[in-house]
């Protein structure tokens, strides 16, 4: 991903429970189909993009606000050769809930946990603008906290505060935004993109089964030149990369909460053909083997059973 005259800051000092990226600018080459545990804010600038949210897909425009729970998969696809601007910010439900607590504003989580991934569309109107500029606050914080720790090597309390005051705010902006129903994207989708999200929603609901280009357009009575073509048109994938991402992603949950399956048990119930080809594509996409993905999850202290050790 080129993050050209992008600002990008991240709270080490905090343990990464919150990290924020702001106007980064450029084309989005390698940040594929993806999901991530921290809950995410994304703002959308300018530029000509399409987001997909596991099988809804919006045409994003300037001002739009997606609230993101992190575990869906989500990919933008701007235009080919095009570049667009964008900010981001990722935090810990985990470690924030602990502040909310206290603070009794538990249900500010609330429109990342109950709207399903939701986009507000603002036309940049004053919560957009808030939003906005609230986020790029907070990425300055961040990079003074950095530029401090790194300089002196000690943390500075007071900003810390500061940064998690200036999230709650912009939760509480984000709760007043999402209870506006009409907030909420409706706009008429053309042909391609009914189709692709059809084709995505199969794939969703058969992923675990054996998938062909050949049966996708069977069932959904369309051609296969057409299935391949409009899916990769729409979502700037194929219907076999959508496909490995549904089945890495289910991988993953299932590593985590389920200590006791083997591997051979988690490929079979996530459509692999064999262990060996689970372990191998696993590794490939996600930079270690799925047993060292789970001790780095659950902990060590988990019994494994002999055939993890892949």
């Amino acid at each position: 991903m080129d993050k050209g005259n992008s600002s990008s800051y991240n709270m080490k000092v905090t343990e990464d429970w919150i990290s924020a990226y702001y106007h980064m600018q450029g084309v989005e080459s390698l940040f594929n189909f993806h999901s991530h545990q921290e809950y995410e804010i994304y703002f959308f600038h300018s530029g000509d993009c399409k987001y997909l949210i596991n099988n809804r897909i919006y045409d994003l425009q300037p001002g739009d606000i997606i609230l993101l729970d992190g575990m869906t998969l989500h990919k933008a696809n701007p235009q080919v050769g095009g570049t667009y601007t964008r900010s981001m910010l990722h935090f810990s439900p985990t470690r924030l809930q602990e502040i909310l607590s206290v603070l009794g504003l538990t249900n500010l989580l609330d429109p990342f946990q109950k709207l399903n991934n939701y986009l507000i569309r603002t036309g940049y109107d004053e919560s957009g603008l808030f939003v906005d500029g609230k986020i790029k606050q907070i990425a300055g914080s961040l990079a003074q906290l950095d530029e401090e720790m790194q300089r002196s090597g000690k943390r500075n309390d007071l900003l810390e505060a500061e940064v998690k005051l200036e999230l709650v705010q912009l939760l509480i902006k984000i709760y007043q935004m999402s209870q506006k129903e009409l907030s909420h994207v409706t706009s008429k989708k053309s042909d391609k993109e009914i189709h692709a999200e059809e084709i995505a929603s199969w794939i969703n609901e058969h992923y675990i089964e054996k998938v062909s280009l050949d049966r996708v357009a069977a069932e959904l009575n369309l051609s296969k030149y057409y299935v391949s073509h409009v899916f990769k048109e729409v979502t700037g994938f194929t219907v076999m990369e959508y496909l490995m991402g549904c089945r890495l992603n289910q991988v993953k949950y299932l590593l985590e909460i389920e200590p006791n399956q083997t591997l051979t048990e988690v490929s079979q119930a996530t459509g692999f053909e064999s262990v060996a080809h689970f372990s191998r594509y696993f590794k490939d996409k996600v930079g270690m083997t799925p047993s060292n993905y789970r001790k780095t999850k659950i902990g060590s202290t988990i019994p494994v059973k002999k055939e993890d050790h892949n």
